[in-house]
């Protein structure tokens, strides 16, 4: 389809790349505020404990030192830091400054200072006396009688059942799963568990807050969602939206750590109570412990089927861990759910249920997938370990039974995000493709099951398929501005937040193929709440979709408008006029430029500012489909597991810049071969977590892990941008169950706690052997 078009479908340089390249002054950080105040926190030790008294006074008393603040000092005002659409369906369990302290790195009070020194200087001084409380760090005991009660406190709101620690609970049920598998011939029942993760985004989270001239609050900020951190902060601050301006430059990583309000209110806090400007930048062991990691969860899966394939029923019966706080806690469970079971359409029943709980962990959120890989890992496993017990090829067995173009599934309208769903068919799905390019490229047949060895070294084959969403159907909201200028250039206004993924690009080309216009004649400026149109932020793989659309439609408001105004200006009929490369023609062989047009109606003929705007809420999700394999080799002396070659193919429909959306695609299947075989918290007997920097967390390079293949299949998606579906989260989903069948190809050891340690592996050889 992209030979159809001049922008969009080509490989279009970034728009803020050489800028980037050059090492110009792009991020939050780089902003100059010169006599801006160092903010530190001050974090708790205990993993639970209530604090008895606080003394800031040696503190206070340190040269340089302009302020410390505790929960004496504030307003209590309970709050979410979840970045999600209003009212959130996370619970309000939250709250700037507290007397109760929830996990180890819950914040205790605020330091403001006039250089970083003195600001450490004051947290050594400050005297906190604790009465220790005892914790709960398993997730599957903290619903027990007797567990200690995390959230006690009687002004949270939107928690399920405090009693129980149970933040948010849900449950689906289509037909009787139960009956149905007592008529199936085959039937597999297994528990598979996945455990948390870092995001390790490389720029740590940081704000700058500071007054303008009226007396405004300017937050400038590596934020995710602009618009979303406005509103908490107003929410917090007790001040006016309209007091309040969030600037989001460039961000150097999100991945959804950047989706919840975690710095900016710290920050906002000292400039209000000093008057001064604050910066604050947290160190990497912040970044991991003090915001959000990923939500762990465990699933007990049932699978069953009959004789010829067809899987008739399944269910997931679930436990998430959102640790102190309840952010995302619901939707990301939701999500396991919802972007994994209409998966495998063709079944006659299906469950999924279970508890978010708390613990004295630090809390998770938003990460890449939000719950998708987590839910696809038992359900893809489940069918793969069902495949073998049936002596079928597990590819077919997934083949037959998934979704295909022109069908649905009943999921889609029951499961939303915190709510209730839509009902859509798959308008574009080339999952068949997909899994075609992907079977040929790893030599499924010929190596599917063969054990190939090397000495003590064995080889094995996997799979998994997948699918995901492209924003969040009637909840998310983009909306876009574009205004032209007297060259025939076009100023493009959007809320959308490029998070490094390219959107401000893959927008301007949007515009630019509808203006018919070069890319350079788009000038793209984004995520600044007081110039550019609300979006709700870069999240759900929505942007491309739904900013998207909106950007479309702006454009095509303003092609129209040049259009009336050329008819007027060339005396000539509507109907007799076209727009191409920047020039409007007549049949006649009249015609004018957008230059010319533009200028004539700024300063002489008819004139007025050629502006248009246009919002877009989706009606629907077009999910994006993949087909991922893995060949892994496995040391049966050590359990040390090789990823030897890993192959992903996807349907993201017409890819509107293909490089970046490879860059998507690849760049979510490292991160998820990392979670499945490098990357794994540790914590201490007291909740500490002890894998909280780059030198103890592994997070792979490219030298840990052997070839990588990524394709994209020709697609074309209707509702979407000149075809387009998202590609931003999918990559991730597969490579835990892909990587799991492909150990068991290879050595018949079924792992399903991720990640895949090679101890894991050589105890359960060493079981065999045994």
């Amino acid at each position: 389809m992209s030979e159809h078009f001049k922008t969009v479908g080509r490989p279009e340089k970034k728009v803020d790349g050489l800028a980037l390249v050059r090492g110009k002054p792009v991020y939050t950080p780089d902003y100059d505020a010169p006599d801006a105040l160092v903010v530190k926190l001050l974090r708790s030790p205990h993993a639970h404990a209530q604090i008895k008294s606080i003394d800031t006074g040696q503190a206070e008393a340190i040269h340089d030192v302009v302020g410390v603040f505790t929960f004496k000092d504030i307003d209590r005002i309970p709050f979410t830091r979840a970045g999600q659409g209003y009212p959130e369906p996370s619970p309000y369990d939250t709250y700037l400054l507290d007397s109760k302290v929830r996990y180890v790195g819950d914040v205790v009070a605020v330091v403001a200072a006039k250089n970083e020194k003195a600001a450490r200087e004051a947290m050594k001084n400050i005297k906190v006396e604790y009465e220790i409380l005892d914790p709960v760090f398993d997730m599957r005991e903290a619903s027990n009688e007797g567990a200690p009660v995390i959230h006690d406190e009687d002004d949270c709101s939107g928690v399920f059942d405090k009693s129980r620690n149970i933040a948010a609970h849900f449950v689906m049920d289509i037909g009787d799963v139960e009956k149905t598998l007592e008529n199936c011939d085959f039937v597999l029942r297994k528990t598979y568990h996945v455990d948390t993760q870092l995001h390790a985004a490389l720029e740590p989270h940081n704000a700058l807050t500071y007054f303008d001239s009226v007396g405004r609050l300017i937050v400038v900020s590596s934020t995710q969602v602009p618009f979303h951190c406005r509103r908490i902060l107003s929410h917090i601050l007790k001040k006016p939206i309209a007091d309040i301006r969030v600037i989001k430059p460039r961000i150097g990583g999100g991945f959804g750590g950047k989706q919840s309000i975690i710095v900016e209110p710290y920050a906002a806090l000292v400039t209000i109570k000093t008057g001064m400007p604050a910066r604050i930048v947290y160190g990497r062991e912040e970044v991991s412990m003090g915001t959000n990691i990923r939500h762990e969860m465990s699933f007990d899966v049932a699978v069953g089927a009959t004789k010829d394939g067809k899987i008739r029923a399944i269910s997931l019966q679930g436990i998430s861990n959102t640790g102190a706080y309840g952010e995302h806690c619901l939707t990301t469970f939701m999500v396991a759910g919802s972007k994994t079971l209409p998966l495998y359409n063709k079944v006659d029943a299906v469950h999924f249920g279970g508890d978010i709980v708390y613990t004295n962990l630090p809390p998770a959120g938003a990460y890449r997938g939000y719950g998708a890989p987590q839910g696809l890992f038992p359900l893809d496993c489940a069918i793969d370990e069902l495949a073998h017990e049936m002596k079928m090829d597990p590819l077919k067995l997934k083949e037959m039974n998934s979704i295909r173009e022109g069908e649905t599934s009943p999921i889609f309208e029951i499961m939303g995000e915190g709510r209730e769903g839509v009902p859509q068919i798959m308008r574009s799905c080339k999952l068949q493709e997909c899994i075609d390019l992907g079977k040929k490229a790893i030599d499924w047949d010929s190596k599917r099951g063969k054990k190939t060895k090397n000495g003590t070294k064995v080889r094995g084959v996997g799979c998994a398929l997948a699918m995901q969403g492209s924003g969040i159907p009637k909840i998310d909201m983009g909306a876009a501005t574009i205004k032209m200028n007297e060259d025939g250039s076009f100023n493009l206004l959007v809320g959308a937040t490029d998070l490094g993924t390219g959107s401000d690009t893959i927008l301007g080309q949007i515009a630019a193929e509808v203006l018919t216009v070069p890319l350079d004649k788009i000038v793209v400026y984004s995520s600044d709440t007081d110039l550019t149109p609300f979006d709700v932020g870069a999240y759900a793989s929505s942007t491309t979709y739904v900013s998207g659309n909106a950007v479309r439609l702006a454009a095509e408001k303003v092609k129209e408008k040049v259009l009336d105004l050329a008819a007027e200006y060339l005396e000539r009929d509507r109907s007799e006029l076209t727009l191409e490369s920047g020039v409007i023609r007549g049949k006649d062989g009249s015609s004018v430029s957008l230059s010319e047009l533009c200028t004539m109606h700024m300063y002489t003929f008819n004139q007025q500012q050629i502006s248009e705007s246009a919002s877009y809420v989706g009606e629907e999700s077009p999910p994006p489909f993949a087909a991922s394999f893995a060949e892994v080799e496995v040391d049966t002396d050590t359990g040390k597991i090789t990823l030897i070659n890993y192959v992903s193919y996807a349907d993201c429909g017409l890819a509107l810049n293909p490089i970046q959306a490879m860059g998507q695609l690849e760049g979510a299947s490292m991160q998820g071969i990392g979670w499945a075989l490098y990357e794994d918290i540790i914590y201490a007997k007291n909740g500490r977590m002890l894998t909280n920097d780059f030198f103890t967390y592994k997070v792979p390079s490219r030298m840990d892990y052997g070839k990588l293949t990524c394709g994209l299949v020709d697609s074309y998606e209707p509702t979407g941008p000149f075809g387009a579906k998202s590609i931003g989260e999918i990559g991730i989903d597969t490579p835990i169950p892909a990587i799991a069948n492909a150990i068991f190809d290879a050595t018949g050891i079924r792992l399903r706690h991720a990640p895949f340690k090679s101890e894991r592996v050589l105890f359960e050889i060493l079981s065999m052997e045994v």
